[in-house]
């Protein structure tokens, strides 16, 4: 199958203005797409558009609600309208609160669910049409290593994120004898510096600020060893670039640090061994070793 031809093409970003979104956004245009970037945060989102225009892409910024379908359907019409099509969508936007489930409130789930879960459906409910209706497309959705590893203090998170593995590997089983030419990838992230540990920023306002839950100090000091050690988001980028081109589904980005842990989680389950706790300190020292994905 011939290689994933990017140049003038439209693509669609979701959670654009930081992290894994924006280095999204900048390896597409660097490939010479037209991007379409999504995000909640406004003022960010216009900075971002001002540094990829400043490189040479042509894009469009539109502050964006993911958990709400017309907030999504208007982004829909704003990428028609602007360029006509899209081939393109990376359902990406993401948000976490950690503190134990004893402790999550209605509104802390109705929150991570909102974005992390039925912003993907939104989105792929929205797009896939004008995905199939392209001579060849792609969508990758967003997920987690949270969603084939469950983390104590995520439980919200790990639910969406397990959910979003299911919904996307559903839709590739899907797409494969009812649109073949539109290829489906779900994006595993590990630890990766970006600022999703401070994303309660955009919690909306009406469900209030959430009631503060200090981890202890070792993992405070842990969790943030891990995201300001991990990987650029740049590199996830470039492996999301990979895999559209070789039409690949599964897009682990920290193979070294994770892929005992999923296995042993495989193995434990298909035994019917009781879960165990992942040996986070242990995918430190991994993560401090010289780069083996």
């Amino acid at each position: 199958m011939e290689s994933f031809e990017f140049h003038g093409r439209t693509a669609v970003v979701t959670g654009a203005a930081s992290g894994i979104g924006k280095a999204l956004s900048a390896a597409f245009g660097a490939r010479g797409c037209r991007v379409v970037l999504a995000d909640v945060e406004g003022r960010a989102l216009e900075l971002t558009a001002d540094e990829l225009r400043t490189a040479g892409t042509e894009c469009l910024p539109v502050v964006t609600d993911v958990s709400d379908a017309a907030s999504i359907q208007s982004l829909a019409e704003a990428a028609v309208s602007a360029y006509g099509g899209v081939s393109i969508l990376c359902n990406n936007a993401g948000v976490s609160i950690r503190k134990p489930l004893a402790e999550q409130t209605i509104e802390d789930w109705q929150w991570t669910l909102g974005v992390d879960l039925w912003g993907v459906i939104h989105g792929v409910r929205t797009f896939l049409p004008l995905l199939m209706a392209q001579p060849a497309a792609h969508i990758v959705n967003t997920a987690s290593v949270a969603g084939l590893l469950a983390f104590p203090l995520g439980g919200p998170y790990n639910a969406a994120k397990a959910a979003v593995v299911a919904l996307t590997e559903t839709l590739c089983l899907e797409l494969a004898t009812q649109a073949p030419h539109v290829g489906v990838s779900v994006l595993c992230p590990g630890a990766t510096r970006s600022r999703i540990t401070t994303s309660g920023r955009n919690r909306p306002a009406e469900l209030g600020p959430p009631a503060p839950v200090a981890p202890t100090a070792e993992e405070g000091d842990l969790t943030r060893a891990l995201i300001e050690g991990g990987l650029d988001p740049a590199l996830v980028a470039d492996q999301v670039i990979e895999a559209i081109q070789h039409r690949a589904f599964w897009v682990l980005t920290h193979r070294a640090e994770y892929h005992a842990s999923i296995r042993a989680r495989t193995e434990a389950m298909l035994a019917g061994r009781n879960p165990t706790p992942v040996d986070l300190s242990a995918i430190l020292a991994s993560q401090r070793q010289p780069d083996q994905r």
